[in-house]
Parts: C-alpha cells; sequence; structure tokens
C-alpha cells in the first residue's frame, strides 16, 4: 500500500471555511476513487495559517494515476483552491507502507 501526503496552507480565517470543503468534496471524491484504502484530512492552526495535510492511502501506482493523473507526482487542485491557499505545492510525497 502507499500513502500519498499533499499539504497546503490557508489564511487563519479562511480555515474552517476551506476544512468544509476538504470534508464535503476533496474527501468524497479520493474516497470514490477505485484503488483508494483511506482518506484522512489533518488540519491545524499555527499563527495566522491553518495548515491541512490530506493522508491518503492507495492500493497502488495505477490507483494514484486514477485519482492524479499519469503524473501522479504532481498534485491535484480543485476549482476551489485559488480561493483560499497561499500558494499551490507543486508535488506531493509518497510512502510505502508497513505494518506488522
Amino acid at each position: 500500500m502507499i500513502a500519498r501526503i499533499w499539504h497546503g496552507a490557508v489564511p487563519r480565517e479562511k480555515g474552517e471555511q476551506y476544512l468544509e470543503k476538504m470534508r464535503t468534496i476533496a474527501l468524497p471524491d479520493y474516497q470514490g476513487t477505485p484503488g483508494n484504502h483511506g482518506a484522512y484530512c489533518l488540519y491545524r492552526v499555527d499563527g495566522d495559517l491553518a495548515h491541512f495535510e490530506m493522508l491518503t492511502f492507495w492500493k497502488d501506482v495505477d490507483a494514484i494515476k486514477g485519482f492524479a493523473g499519469e503524473d501522479f507526482q504532481k498534485a491535484r487542485y480543485y476549482d476551489f483552491d485559488d480561493a483560499f491557499l497561499i500558494e499551490k505545492e507543486p508535488l506531493v510525497r509518497h510512502f510505502e507502507t508497513y505494518q506488522s
């Protein structure tokens, strides 16, 4: 299984609105993609910024490509992101997952 982690930051005053978008649009989108094995939105406020980490789990690289496209290392953004994010980070991080 592969973990995919995306990070984004929004101004603190937009944090709750963005969280609602993540809960109602992004999470169902991730979870509805074949090969997705879980999706979590991590949220914290630090000073003037609200930080988001989308932690998702995938069967394999092909499943990630079904969500993100052929260049699966690139971040995928939604139409509403420009109204919230302070910057659009170009890449995500991927990790092989293991458990005992």
